[in-house]
């Protein structure tokens, strides 16, 4: 075995341990997610009947999440303009999602690029990859379907992606996949099985759940492990740039172009969003299961701990 190929296996077979305890050997995780995406996997084009006629009076996702649900704005809506900008930010959550998993395709690329290319665990990576070009071509799909426009996030937010996926380093790059992948895994959860919810949007939001919890343990164990392994330099950057894409995530979640796209005054409506406290218990609460998670791992300390707290989805 050369020394180069030693280099890149001695950190998946030492014992590791953290705050959760011992973690679990690499290849053991890979191999049972590939057992799992065996079973579990689906292509949207043939599960999902999108020749289907939209249903009448339901929603495109849950009141209770959408943004300006119990606001002094929402009561004055009517139950069609409510369900309208359900529709609207439906599609505006497909367009995020659809940047998003662009940015965690690259990044997983850049992960395995100099992993040995026949272990488990990237072929598991690859297999996360092609997961995830079919969760973006569901969401365009989605997008269209519904009528609504796509909304893209500013040019801003853009190109500080643009940034954050050319230098990210490898912790960093996992805790802002779990940012991604775990709000909104959340919220799909509380979508799927709701029968006030257009059947289509369900079936959508099913299918990404399923495939999306093996990605969510890919991506913890690897965060667990890199944190440990990691120099310190790396995990104290790893704080700062989970903390500022926090910040940026809870900003883009929702473009406000909905709001004029459904007859509101968007200043208003942006307002009334943020004094939200039902709003605030609601990305929170989609924010607990990871923010626990990154505290116990040591990720939210210091300035970065700031950070998360000013993007609101910290407690």
């Amino acid at each position: 075995m050369t020394s180069a190929t030693t280099a890149m296996t001695v950190p998946d077979t030492e014992v590791l341990r953290d705050a959760l305890g011992l973690l679990k050997d690499r290849e053991q995780v890979a191999e049972r997610l590939l057992g799992s995406s065996a079973k579990h996997s689906f292509d949207p084009d043939t599960e999902l009947d999108w020749d289907a006629p939209l249903e009448a009076g339901k929603w495109y996702w849950p009141p209770e999440l959408v943004s300006l649900y119990d606001t002094p704005l929402w009561r004055r809506m009517s139950v069609e303009q409510q369900q309208d900008l359900s529709r609207h930010e439906a599609a505006s959550l497909a367009s995020l999602g659809i940047w998003f998993e662009i940015i965690l395709m690259q990044l997983l690329v850049r992960h395995i690029y100099d992993k040995p290319v026949t272990s488990a665990h990237v072929r598991y990576a690859l297999t996360e990859i092609a997961d995830e070009c079919r969760h973006s071509k569901m969401f365009a799909r989605l997008i269209t379907r519904t009528g609504a426009p796509t909304y893209p996030v500013s040019r801003l937010n853009h190109n500080l992606a643009r940034i954050l996926k050319t230098v990210s380093t490898t912790p960093g790059s996992f805790a802002c996949t779990l940012l991604g992948e775990e709000i909104l895994d959340w919220m799909q959860r509380l979508t799927f099985p709701d029968e006030r919810v257009q059947t289509l949007v369900r079936g959508v939001t099913r299918i990404h759940v399923v495939e999306e919890a093996r990605h969510v343990r890919y991506a913890r164990e690897e965060l667990r492990r890199q944190m440990v392994t990691a120099p310190r330099w790396e995990r104290e950057l790893t704080r700062i740039s989970s903390g500022e894409a926090a910040r940026v995530f809870s900003l883009a979640f929702v473009n406000p172009q909905v709001y004029s796209d459904v007859g509101l005054d968007r200043r208003e409506a942006v307002a009334q969003v943020r004094a939200s406290g039902h709003r605030r218990e609601v990305m929170q609460s989609g924010a607990k299961r990871l923010t626990d998670f990154l505290d116990e791992i040591g990720v939210l300390r210091g300035a970065g701990r700031k950070l998360w707290r000013s993007s609101g989805l910290l407690a």
